[in-house]
């Protein structure tokens, strides 16, 4: 009984993924692309906001899309309407994206003249923050009706994120959701990170969002 191997399966599965990941980070870094990971629970508004974005930085930078979903090519379809380079990205089933299919979907994408990539991660608070998409920012969405407790319940996906977008905040007065609480939830777990209310319907705060996001390409750049 004491030679009986055990192989720690769900850790090395990390390690081979985060050494994928920094590899990817590295070419993409030579190539000049900034890749943002954008990451959300399904309904929290990410093609809304992402599209609203594109608005904004389409005419100062290169844009390609890749819309990761279990199925269906709606998103990609909404985000082509904007004009720039998309492509859909079918996971299998499986609830989010590694550093290698990441890979995979620049390839199909093409980076090639590219400023700036962004992956549109499949809708889960859970396995996408588990895993390093090899993204240069990791940027994520929490909007009002899914409450301001969110940061306690899957306090991974807010630790892992430069960026928190708390959107929908139109329809405030319609719910129980304390902005200052969730800011302090955000900043017990991230203290680093920036937290700004939009509303991707209205564009209350999307100029801020699309500010921070343009500094970072240009000063990646």
């Amino acid at each position: 009984m004491n030679d009986l191997r055990i192989l720690e399966i769900k850790k090395s599965v990390y390690a081979d993924n985060d050494r994928e990941a920094d590899k990817l980070r590295c070419e993409l870094k030579e190539q000049g692309v900034f890749l943002l990971n954008l990451m959300s629970s399904p309904g929290a508004g990410k093609t809304t906001t992402l599209r609203g974005t594109l608005e904004r930085l389409k005419h100062e930078f290169s844009i390609g899309v890749m819309e990761a979903d279990i199925d269906s090519d709606v998103d990609a379809r909404a985000i082509e309407e904007t004009g720039v380079k998309v492509i859909q990205l079918h996971t299998g089933g499986m609830c989010h994206l590694d550093a290698g299919m990441t890979r995979q979907g620049l390839t199909g994408l093409g980076t090639v003249g590219l400023d700036l990539a962004i992956l549109e991660n499949v809708g889960n608070l859970v396995c996408p923050a588990e895993f390093d998409t090899g993204a240069v920012k990791n940027a994520m969405i929490l909007s009002v009706p899914e409450g301001d407790d969110k940061p306690l319940k899957y306090p991974l996906m807010f630790s892992v994120c430069q960026v928190v977008l708390i959107n929908k905040i139109d329809v405030l007065p319609y719910f129980d959701f304390n902005l200052k609480a969730v800011r302090e939830r955000i900043r017990e777990r991230n203290p680093g990170a920036k937290v700004i209310p939009i509303s991707a319907r209205t564009g209350e705060g999307m100029d801020e969002w699309a500010g921070w996001l343009r500094d970072e390409v240009r000063r990646f750049l």
